[in-house]
């Protein structure tokens, strides 16, 4: 007897199928506090090419910096029905955008002050695990130069993986995800 590979070791086209329908791409619109930004970007492979399907999540806290979840026991205040979870999939040319409010920052490991960030959970075809990474921002500098988590990237010249660009005069932010190659997008271990 000799066993094969089947097609249950790879994600394949279910990732479209089971979780394009429940996309949520504008988590600001019941939210009563904060600046409302969008993030946009693309999701390239190791060559530079879209990735057409993938699937960006993502969660955050509040503008006050709190989570909407039961273990964040924060005092800080919630924001009426603002989840700070979404997730959008990415074109035919890799793109994705959503819309959500700046989120405030947050404590972290011995707790210091984590920089204002968005956590990203990247799922795609090919992939058994998915992968983790954040987005800070670029107008938060004096805030990213403490982050713990930040500082634990020991090549510093990668750290600008997770920064994404405002644009000039605008809410909007720009931020690609690179699988591999130049300019590799940092993953955490989770």
């Amino acid at each position: 007897m000799t066993l094969m590979p089947t097609a249950s070791a790879t994600v394949g086209p279910y990732l479209h199928i089971g979780l394009v329908p429940l996309s949520v791409n504008d988590i600001a619109k019941d939210a009563s506090k904060g600046e409302k930004i969008v993030i946009s970007g693309r999701v390239l492979d190791g060559e530079g090419q879209p990735v057409p399907d993938a699937l960006v999540e993502f969660w955050q806290a509040n503008a006050a910096g709190k989570y909407a979840h039961p273990e964040d026991t924060q005092d800080k205040p919630l924001d009426g029905k603002f989840t700070g979870f979404g997730r959008v999939p990415t074109d035919k040319e890799g793109r994705y955008s959503f819309t959500t409010v700046k989120p405030g920052a947050v404590p972290g490991p011995g707790n210091t002050l984590q920089a204002p960030h968005i956590v990203i959970c990247l799922f795609m075809r090919g992939m058994l695990k998915h992968l983790y990474t954040r987005i800070y921002f670029s107008d938060e500098a004096a805030a990213n130069a403490n982050d713990p988590v930040l500082g634990v990237i020991e090549d510093a010249a990668r750290r600008p993986t997770l920064i994404a660009d405002r644009a000039a005069g605008k809410a909007e932010y720009r931020w690609d995800i690179r699988m591999q190659g130049e300019g590799e997008t940092v993953f955490f271990d989770c």
